[in-house]
């Protein structure tokens, strides 16, 4: 099967960039949390869904170091879910949000939430949280 090569920057239909945008779809993890210590004592889990807003051009080069590297960017959020015990789901959420700012060029972050277990009769129950990266 014949391969394209990707267009040059020069060959793009002239538009202008409206938003660029990182999405992170049903991560699901077993993680301790909850406002009880018995709820904390067993691993729940988890549905998380974070959709990013970046301030960058687009690549020019096809370039990794040109956007934020996805694999990166979720080895962050597994991690800090995994290593860490909370008591409440917004507690995560802003903290995720933390996270992803650690990226420089997230400007706006929405983080989902949900509990997949805590109820039988409900598919999830969560939160979502949006923020914007303050310009000071």
């Amino acid at each position: 099967m014949p391969t394209t090569q990707p267009r040059l920057a020069g060959d793009r239909v002239k538009s202008g960039v409206l938003s660029q945008r990182i999405l992170i779809r049903d991560l699901t993890l077993s993680c301790s949390i909850g406002v009880s210590d018995e709820e904390r004592a067993r691993r729940q889990r988890l549905r998380i869904n974070i959709e990013l807003t970046v301030d960058y051009p687009p690549p020019t080069r096809d370039n990794i170091n040109e956007v934020v590297d996805y694999g990166r960017l979720a080895k962050a959020v597994r991690n800090h879910c995994l290593n860490t015990t909370f008591r409440l789901l917004e507690t995560l959420a802003e903290e995720l949000s933390d996270v992803c700012f650690g990226f420089p060029p997230v400007s706006e972050t929405k983080v989902r939430i949900e509990k997949l277990d805590r109820y039988a009769d409900i598919g999830g129950i969560g939160v979502e949280v949006a923020r914007r990266r303050s310009s000071d």
